[in-house]
């Protein structure tokens, strides 16, 4: 299908009412939707997916909407749209965090089961500098990133002003900062039952003497943030610390498994390592790792690029990602039986260009995948597609 006619086929969904129950049939024949198209609504480009259900069944779609251009400094806002059919309509587009000028993103949102809310966390930086400038600590404190963090309790149509946290979770000697991006995770059991967790990832300033900028891939690592209040009041959980150039993890992923450990799957950055994926688990709510990243080998078709890993209710584990090793083209998803140990790719959905994806969970029989794709460019649209359980 097309650009332009997929474009025709959201805007004939938006002609229905976005938030009407779903009919079976309806819900049956629906397989994907755009609730992002770069160009509509104001921006040039929307990036970054991010999504989650609430507790009333809702799909809420974060995104960045980039006003100016697709990069990734200027004015950026965090956005939103939401569906109550499972991912096939969606209603009008909210700006969730305003960026004014400057560039607010990385979504990393949560729906807390325990007070029925949507938690989100965001990154911040000015907009007028950019990420290699932040990690050559050429930059002011007021300038650099800075995390911030939200809540719904109305479903996702509204949310507080964004509160910023950063001093809780951001260490002095930290230069880049980002959340995510993609869904956090509320843990269901085991002794930290009730803990909200962010996935995240830094870099760190080189040591005293080093002739080193700060902005080599190897001062990259991955970390954890999580809340055991409903997101009130944050701490800092596992740091990754390595920064050895050969695995340098940056933006991450994770999702509890059916055992109650949590599993991280991050970036591996530009790392020397003989892979793009790097992955570890924490059995204790995210405060320390049980081993140090290593290359998870059987997602070797991954380039370095954002990915989403999602433990089924009632199913296996599953991963998204772009699977031709030296493109972001060919979204697909893999499935591991062995709680992360190994994966098996599951389905590709096409040959399209793609790039960053997120995963929800839309019924026990239903997946969801939003993601960035297009034919003429990757970053087009992000697009929702709905796969059957049974298929993976």
């Amino acid at each position: 299908m097309t650009l332009l006619s997929r474009t025709l086929l959201v805007t004939a969904a938006l002609l229905l009412s976005p938030l009407a129950a779903p009919t079976a049939a309806h819900a049956a024949a629906c397989t994907s939707s755009l609730p992002y198209v770069s160009g509509q609504g104001g921006y040039d480009t929307y990036r970054i997916p991010a999504t989650v259900k609430t507790g009333q069944g809702t799909i809420l779609a974060f995104a960045e909407g980039r006003r100016d251009g697709a990069g990734d400094t200027g004015n950026i806002d965090v956005v939103l749209r939401r569906s109550a059919d499972g991912g096939c309509t969606w209603g009008p587009l909210r700006v969730v965090a305003a960026g004014n000028g400057d560039t607010r993103g990385n979504p990393a949102p949560v729906f807390d089961p325990r007070a029925d809310a949507v938690v989100l966390l965001t990154s911040y930086n000015s907009g007028d500098v950019t990420e290699s400038q932040i990690m050559r600590g050429e930059v002011t404190p007021a300038q650099s990133r800075r995390v911030f963090v939200q809540r719904s309790w109305d479903d996702g149509l509204t949310f507080t002003a964004p509160r910023d946290v950063t001093t809780r979770v951001k260490p002095a000697n930290w230069r880049w900062y980002a959340t995510g991006p993609g869904h956090a995770v509320a843990l269901t059991r085991g002794p930290h039952a009730g803990r909200l967790v962010v996935p995240a990832n830094h870099s760190t300033a080189p040591p005293a003497g080093s002739a080193d900028t700060g902005q080599e891939p190897k001062y990259y690592g991955a970390h954890a943030l999580y809340s055991d209040n409903g997101g009130q009041t944050w701490n800092l959980g596992f740091v990754d610390t390595t920064y050895n150039g050969y695995n340098n993890a940056n933006e991450s992923t994770a999702t509890q498994l059916t055992d109650g450990r949590l599993y991280f799957n991050s970036r591996d950055q530009n790392g020397t390592s003989t892979g793009n994926r790097l992955d570890t688990y924490s059995s204790s709510g995210a405060q320390k790792l049980d081993r140090l990243y290593r290359v998870q080998h059987t997602l070797g078709d991954v380039p370095v690029v954002e990915g989403s890993v999602l433990q089924l209710s009632d199913g296996p584990l599953l991963f998204s990602g772009p699977s031709v090793p030296t493109a972001r083209q060919s979204m697909a998803i893999w499935r591991s039986t062995d709680a992360g140990q190994t994966f098996q790719k599951a389905r590709t959905l096409d040959t399209r260009r793609a790039a960053y994806s997120d995963l929800v969970q839309v019924s026990g029989t239903t997946v969801g995948i939003l993601y960035e794709t297009g034919t003429s460019g990757t970053y087009d649209t992000i697009e929702f597609r709905r796969i059957p359980v049974s298929s993976l």
